[in-house]
């Protein structure tokens, strides 16, 4: 095998192939001239991907492998690791996006030539995005420049974020690495203590009182100046040279974000114990509780741009949810993880024409800022990431924000209690050690613009824990917590959970504090949610209907009224007691199941009526019958003859679009959400802006593994007469889908069998599916969970008018079944509010 060759484990041969990682085990085992291992372990072996592609070829398994898995492959088997390949891939991109003319004159060159020309090209996209590469000693962005010293010469397009410089032109030669126009050089001659115009940190103001903070302390020793992003070197560089051709070709498809997004996620998902992720849908709804109210923006160009910080930023998920023109601050402790997020937020910016920091015609940087129509900045938004423990060692000592967004890490005994006992932060108590919560929300108030808000997501105990108890009070003497609201278990790690959102707002000098807290608690509104979809209550990331939850939680902030059983506005002087106890469901009592003694009157008559159907749909006494010989065949003889096609579930809840999850096939719920199909020539996107597929014209829709050129990410559209059968469980439940399913997404777990109408009824498949003995048969029960093989499930062999005539008995079972399942819900609401109501006096035992 050739030095430093790409390598993929058993997962990625699956993905390539479209299979399991079973038949991977399988094909290991049953085939001889299967690939050997060339590295890895024995519990997880890897393989050269030229000869795991060779073979799946010669085996018929493969006809070519998508352009996004090989460039995958190739970040995963990088020499220097995943998370070094990324930030490789990173900088490339953002050097195809913001300067494609000089990407191409490198790329005309041999590998050798570019690797030693990208160092300086690199150098000059980063510094136009992230700033230039301070040493440790040099002030940088968000930093005031120290009385008595003076900036250091830098290049024309090193200018800081944010600022209206206009950058020199610079052409790259990949002849002549390291090159430069001359003239490209300035430098900015200040006085003792002063600026050069434009050099002001992003987002902040001038220099003085009202840009810094007096509470401020001094700068801290340890503090990493230096941006995110490291400009690699030649040499680190060359065996990347392949992977980076590879990833531009990508991005020429589907642009140079989209393909670190999903490059970004790849190595996230490989690696799910290494990073605690914020979901997207908690982010946008944490983003919008923080959202200047209307009119309250900075349309005005005298303005600055409105400065949004994450002090625990992770993967910038907070401050990629921040909507219109932001400077965006962020601080995270590991260097790897900040430097992918510092170019997932740069290749995430809307790199527009005219902007500073976005390319000219000529791939040079362009124009100043200007402003858009409605008077607002339409320049991408200035950036700045740094490197450091926030709590030790603040990057941002000294910037007063509009707005901290943060997801602080959770019961960390470590975050610096010995060591930060008189820090000026703790303007509201020194938070005790197993208070590191209270640390991070005093924090964001000290980084805060008097009148800035603060939207943190915490655990619930910090709201009640008596340690806390001092510092909840004085919060909320001054007025500086203005809201606690409880999410629903399932809404973001850990998922078991229920955890709380803290809205806070730093207090302005003079102003009166607020006199009362708003509490509110979604968690009842997600389960009651839930009953009316026909899913059953409690919590869990795929039982949630995020959008009832994000509208309840966003209606009562922006209204701060009182909602029975969702929300109230509580006095102050009722929470100050010995406990200060804010967790909101002690001050919200769940609504009463049904309702008042009239909506248990209308529960009683629907149950009712769903017994008198269900009275109609029993099925009448069984006939005797001789077991019937039948000829059988399987599901998988049946999908390589044509008559089926098979499909496994990928997708995850919390996306765009409904999701039908293992839980809903279990439970006959619905998925919730907006489908997924949309009217004949629209293009639908997710969140980052991919495409989502569409069935086309014929009928045929354009996913799964077995669609000609899909990508194995791609998820899978249920549509009508679609089968679904749960892989894991051992239970005998089957799905038949109808058109209140169609155009969900097929989610993980979930096995789906497409039958050709015109060999199979899907009724018929699917009853025949659920017998027993069928299901026991294709079952492995190799672990403690049983797993299904739907290909070794048996199906007789009939005529397609007897099979319907089988399809339509199966029909009306499940029909009984599902009236049953509709009683059983019904009478526990019934019997749930019958209690309640005469426990709390709503109802007379008459």
């Amino acid at each position: 095998m050739p030095e430093n060759a790409t390598e993929v484990t058993a997962a990625g041969i699956a993905r390539l192939a479209g299979v399991g990682r079973a038949a991977v085990s399988n094909w290991r085992r049953r085939h001889a001239d299967f690939p050997q291992p060339v590295g890895g372990t024995a519990a997880s072996p890897s393989f050269a991907l030229a000869d795991v592609e060779q073979w799946l070829r010669d085996q018929g398994k493969l006809a070519e492998v998508p352009l996004r898995e090989r460039v995958w492959q190739e970040v995963a088997g990088h020499p220097a690791g995943a998370a070094q390949a990324l930030v490789h891939t990173g900088c490339a991109l953002l050097l195809v996006r913001d300067r494609p003319t000089a990407w191409r004159e490198l790329t005309a060159a041999s590998d050798e030539r570019m690797a030693d020309a990208l160092p300086h090209a690199v150098d000059h996209v980063l510094t136009a995005r992230l700033g230039p590469d301070s040493p440790s000693g040099t002030p940088g962005p968000g930093r005031a420049t120290p009385p008595g010293a003076s900036r250091t010469p830098r290049t024309a397009d090193s200018t800081a974020p944010g600022s209206t410089t206009t950058p020199e032109s610079t052409t790259f030669d990949a002849t002549t690495p390291g090159s430069t126009t001359p003239g490209s050089t300035t430098y900015d001659a200040t006085a003792s203590g002063s600026t050069t115009p434009g050099s002001t940190a992003p987002g902040s103001t001038a220099p003085g009182p009202a840009a810094v903070h007096p509470a401020s302390p001094p700068v801290a020793p340890g503090v990493h100046r230096a941006r995110a992003v490291r400009t690699p070197t030649a040499q680190a560089l060359l065996p990347s040279v392949p992977l980076l051709r590879a990833a531009a070709q990508l991005a020429a498809g589907i642009g140079a974000g989209q393909t670190f997004e999903f490059l970004l996620g790849r190595h996230l998902d490989a690696n799910p114990r290494q990073f605690t992720l914020t979901p997207p849908h908690l982010a946008e709804l944490m983003a919008d509780l923080a959202e200047p109210p209307k009119g309250a923006g900075r349309p005005a160009p005298d303005r600055p741009l409105r400065s949004v910080l994450d002090p625990a930023a992770g993967t910038g998920a907070l401050l990629r949810a921040v909507t219109g023109p932001a400077a965006l601050y962020a601080q995270e402790a590991d260097a790897g993880l900040a430097a992918l997020t510092a170019l997932r937020l740069a290749l995430g910016a809307d790199g527009a024409p005219g902007s500073p920091l976005s390319p000219g015609a000529d791939g040079a940087p362009g124009s100043p800022p200007s402003l858009g129509a409605d008077g607002t900045h339409s320049s991408p938004p200035s950036l700045a990431v740094r490197t450091g423990d926030t709590l030790r060692a603040d990057a941002f000592a000294r910037l007063a924000t509009d707005t901290v967004l943060c997801h602080p890490p959770f019961n960390d005994r470590n975050w610096g209690h010995d060591e930060l006992a008189y820090d000026p932060r703790w303007e509201y108590g020194f938070p005790a050690r197993v208070e590191s919560e209270l640390a991070w929300v005093q924090h964001a108030l000290a980084r805060l613009r008097d009148g800035g808000t603060a939207v943190l997501l915490m655990p619930p105990a910090a709201a009640s824990r008596r340690s806390g108890r001092r510092i909840r009070a004085d919060l909320l003497r001054r007025g500086a917590l203005r809201a606690v609201i409880a999410l629903p278990a399932g809404a973001a790690p850990p998922y078991g959970i229920p955890l709380h959102l803290w809205v806070l707002r730093r207090p302005t000098p003079g102003v009166r504090p607020g006199p009362d807290l708003l509490l509110a608690d979604t968690a009842g509104l997600a389960a009651s949610a839930g009953e009316a979809g026909g899913k059953a209550a409690g919590g869990g990331r795929d039982r949630l209907d995020w959008p009832v939850v994000r509208a309840a939680v966003l209606d009562a902030w922006r209204d701060r009224a009182d909602l029975p059983g969702v929300s109230r506005v509580v006095p102050v002087v009722e929470l100050l007691d010995d406990d200060v106890d804010l967790a909101p469901a002690r001050y919200l009592p769940r609504p009463t199941p049904g309702g008042d003694a009239r909506g248990l009157g209308e529960v009683r008559e629907r149950l009712a009526e769903t017994l008198r159907l269900t009275t109609r749909l029993t099925p009448p006494p069984a006939t005797p019958a001789v077991p019937a010989h039948r000829p059988r065949t399987t599901v998988g003889e049946l999908a390589r003859g044509g008559a089926l096609s098979l499909h496994t579930g990928n997708a995850a809840p919390g996306g765009q679009g409904p999701v039908l999850t293992e839980h809903d096939v279990l439970t006959g719920a619905d998925p919730a959400g907006t489908p997924f199909t949309g009217p004949a020539g629209t293009s639908l996107t997710d969140p980052a802006g991919t495409p989502l597929p569409l069935p086309d014209p014929a009928g045929t829709p354009p996913t799964g593994p077995e669609a000609p050129g899909a990508a194995p990410d791609d998820p899978v559209v249920l549509e009508p007469g679609d089968v679904v059968v749960p892989v894991l469980g051992g239970g005998t439940v089957v799905r038949v889908v109808g058109e209140r399913e169609a155009g969900a997404a097929l989610g993980r777990n979930l096995q789906l069998l497409r039958p050709d109408p015109a060999a199979l009824d899907p009724w018929f498949l699917a009853g025949f599916l659920r017998g027993t003995a069928n299901n026991r048969q294709a079952s492995s029960y190799a672990s403690t969970a049983a797993r299904l093989d739907a290909r070794r499930l048996h199906l007789p062999r009939m005529p397609l008018d007897e099979q319907r005539r089988y399809g339509e008995r199966f029909r009306e079972l499940a029909a009984f079944e599902e009236a049953l399942r509709t009683a059983e819900r019904l009478g526990g609401v019934l019997v749930q509010g019958m209690y309640d109501g005469l426990t709390d006096g709503t109802v007379t035992p008459a």
